[in-house]
């Protein structure tokens, strides 16, 4: 099952990957070049960048469930994380990225190489629930509130003294990146994407997702973290270029 391709999530990552280069575009239009988009900075423009981040954990979670490679895939978008981190934090410092989405892909997906045997073991559909329940009721963890009737939590002062605090979710003071993705409560929704592959090949209707449909939407899928590196500097230099005109 490992080396099968399922094009239609291919394809629906490719489309995801389209949608983060328009939305990136928009960030240097209204960011660098001082372009006023009308609703990028408000609710429309939070519900676009959403749509982009949720799409690809659940695609990732998806993936981890019918994948036997977590560490070697995962060390690999870790490093690439790492990678973005360095780059922004020499280069970009007020732009800087620590803690953003390929850290914690590559992290979530180590921590599923140990413990997903035990994730499956739990019944499906309940792991698909109690997911995304997780998800919802830690949702604003980034903010100091748990559950659903946003419940203040307090911790220690010396927890807060190092970033490993930050990592899992509960933000140091001061704490700045331009994108951030803490483990709660994001590794909650990958579990979910986790659970609906894991339902899908118990109930055998996971073949449906090998037909091809749109080949260059699925190229892209496949190399989307080559494209994720890349496109933000080109977007870039293109941003320079047009300024210089």
């Amino acid at each position: 099952m490992e080396h099968e391709r399922y094009h239609i999530i291919d394809g629906i990552r490719g489309l995801t990957i389209i949608s983060m280069i328009f939305y990136h575009a928009c960030w240097d239009l209204v960011f660098l070049a001082g372009v006023n988009l009308p609703g990028y900075l408000d609710t429309q423009g939070m519900i676009w960048q959403r749509s982009i981040c949720c799409s690809f954990i659940i695609i990732s979670g998806f993936c981890a469930g019918i994948s036997n490679r977590h560490f070697k895939r995962g060390i690999i978008v870790f490093l690439a994380g790492l990678l973005v981190t360095l780059v922004t934090v020499i280069f970009m410092p007020e732009d800087r990225i620590v803690f953003g989405i390929l850290t914690f892909l590559g992290s979530s997906m180590l921590i599923i190489g140990v413990i997903g045997v035990y994730l499956k073991k739990v019944p499906y559909f309940w792991g698909l629930l109690i997911s995304i329940i997780l998800f919802l009721a830690s949702f604003h963890i980034n903010n100091g509130y748990l559950g659903f009737f946003k419940f203040k939590y307090y911790l220690p002062d010396f927890l807060y003294s190092n970033m490993l605090t930050t990592f899992l979710g509960f933000m140091r003071p001061g704490f700045f990146s331009t994108d951030y993705f803490s483990i709660i409560p994001w590794f909650f929704l990958f579990c979910f994407g986790f659970y609906i592959s894991c339902m899908m090949i118990e109930r055998q209707i996971i073949g449906i997702l090998k037909a091809s449909l749109i080949k260059p939407l699925e190229w892209m899928g496949r190399h989307s973290l080559l494209i994720y590196l890349m496109h933000q500097p080109l977007l870039y230099l293109v941003m320079i270029s047009l300024q210089k005109i």
